[in-house]
């Protein structure tokens, strides 16, 4: 699939009633088994990335080129449309978003979301004004590209510990007026929350799932008005999970039961079969 059709592709599964589950894959070889379980597009997951890389998320711990040779790998490992986790752009200015965004779509890349964290805790989220010239940067740099891309403006308060809804859907409501194409608030506390926020606007909400206490299913979801649902580091914290307890196994009490549930060798073999582009 050439990169207009991913693109179009990809604008069109936003404009369906029912939601679109966008799982997270953190490099090739998980982006290879997702393709071949048949979901019909993939997004990137700095935190994935992070934990692969044996560094922290949300400390700026991951540069611009590291995020965009990670994303670059997982476009290059499928056919199917890949979106980007950008962070806040890789700097404060709207003109760093704007260049972000032309970077992201250099590589293949169909879609990216932009935070309003500034990466500070003293001051975790970007002044009102400030975070929507960064928007709108954002907005103005994908409406120049040759190819759509989906820009997906982020409200980072209750990801960053601020439990104001109001200031929150005042924001996505400011973001949606500048052109974003997609709302994503994450973190917000309960099915109330999202329904109110899905409420307030027009164009599709992002609910990522997977973080504490977010056990919602895709109907309770579809429910209150979401259209796309995410999971993050969901699928990487998952593996990482059975990685430990296996290795706990092994280190305290000497056995070895974890393997008679791991992937055999022939069926992780055959995911990595190359796809036809």
């Amino acid at each position: 699939m050439q990169n207009l059709d991913k693109a179009m592709a990809f604008q069109a599964l936003h404009l369906r009633k029912q939601p679109l589950i966008l799982p997270n894959p953190w490099d090739a070889g998980s982006a290879r088994v997702l393709t071949a379980m048949g979901f019909e597009a993939l997004a990137t997951t700095s935190a994935g990335l992070a934990f692969s890389l044996g560094r922290r998320d949300a400390e700026g711990a991951l540069s611009r080129r590291e995020i965009l040779a990670n994303a670059q790998s997982i476009v290059e490992a499928t056919h199917l449309p890949v979106s980007a986790d950008l962070e806040n752009g890789f700097g404060d200015s709207p003109e760093e978003v704007s260049r972000t965004i032309c970077m992201a779509a250099e590589i293949g890349l169909v879609g990216g979301s932009i935070e309003d964290a500034t990466g500070d805790r003293q001051s975790p989220v970007y002044e009102f004004e400030h975070a929507l010239e960064r928007v709108i940067a954002g907005v103005e740099a994908a409406r120049s590209l040759s190819v759509p891309f989906v820009f997906v403006a982020r409200a980072e308060n209750f990801s960053a510990g601020i439990n104001d809804l109001d200031d929150t859907i005042r924001r996505l409501i400011a973001f949606e007026s500048a052109g974003a194409d997609i709302l994503f608030a994450p973190g917000l506390p309960n099915l109330n929350a999202i329904q109110l926020v899905c409420e307030a606007l027009q164009k599709p909400l992002n609910v990522v799932v997977g973080l504490a206490d977010s056990t919602f299913s895709v109907g309770e979801l579809a429910g209150v008005g979401v259209r796309r649902i995410s999971l993050g580091s969901s699928f990487a914290r998952a593996a990482m999970g059975e990685f430990i307890r296996a290795a706990h196994e092994v280190k305290t009490m000497g056995t070895f039961s974890f393997a008679n549930n791991a992937l055999s060798f022939q069926e992780a073999n055959a995911f990595m079969e190359p796809f036809e582009m």
